[in-house]
């Protein structure tokens, strides 16, 4: 294997890998060590500074070298990138996730918008992005970064769910009977207009920067 893609697997692995420890067996300990604002300072440094090293990685390692998907699989891309961002604008309000003031009182109250579809939207939106460029079958290193990205997205929100029903007790386990951990793609058309309208400007937006940062027409641009 190339020692680019070698070193791509490094750095998606120490991201991957820092984000679990930081944030489950090792919080504690770090929390204890170095205060609440010391650790959000340490866990920063560590994500970016893994970030830089796949984003450098990344660069180095060859742009296209599989064979793709062609338009069918550009199709399925942009399909899937949808309701990525509907589902991202959707989990910004009312996520007992986030360990926002009134978590507890979010989590018992009923599901409402992207929570109707699953109780972890955002996780979800990484990991239909995630899965959008797998199948473009473009590159290795898109194959190897968006895997790492899609698994540390769901195998987090799993391990969220065990933290949190710690954490927040009967509150959490009330939402989870509430909401679903997989996708209930069918009641996505019923998030409200307000998703729904942030998650189609983030969509056009961000499927027009495409191009200008990673050099190819994405979404509907590619056919415009």
């Amino acid at each position: 294997m190339d020692g680019a893609l070698i070193e791509l697997i490094l750095a998606n692995a120490a991201f991957v890998g820092t984000h679990f420890a930081m944030s489950h067996p090792l919080r504690a300990p770090l929390v204890k060590m170095l205060g609440e604002v010391g650790f959000q300072i340490a866990y920063s440094l560590v994500s970016i500074a893994t970030l830089a090293w796949i984003y450098f990685a990344f660069t180095a390692a060859p742009p296209a070298d599989l064979p793709g998907s062609g338009d069918i699989g550009w199709g399925i891309a942009t399909l899937l990138t949808l309701p990525a961002m509907v589902l991202f604008a959707g989990s910004m309000a009312g996520n007992p996730a986030l360990g926002l003031p009134g978590s507890e009182d979010m989590a018992r109250a009923e599901p409402k918008g992207a929570f109707r579809v699953t109780r972890h939207p955002m996780m979800w939106s990484f990991a239909l992005w995630a899965l959008s460029h797998m199948v473009l079958f473009w590159s290795m290193r898109t194959m190897i970064t968006a895997f790492a990205m899609g698994f540390l997205a769901l195998v987090g929100a799993h391990m969220q769910d065990r933290k949190k029903e710690v954490l927040m007790g009967d509150a959490w386990e009330t939402w989870e009977s509430n909401t679903s951990f997989w996708p209930r793609l069918g009641s996505l058309f019923g998030v409200g207009t307000g998703p729904w309208a942030i998650g189609l400007i983030l969509f056009v937006f961000l499927s027009w920067l495409h191009l200008p940062i990673g050099g190819i027409a994405a979404g509907i641009w590619r056919w415009f």
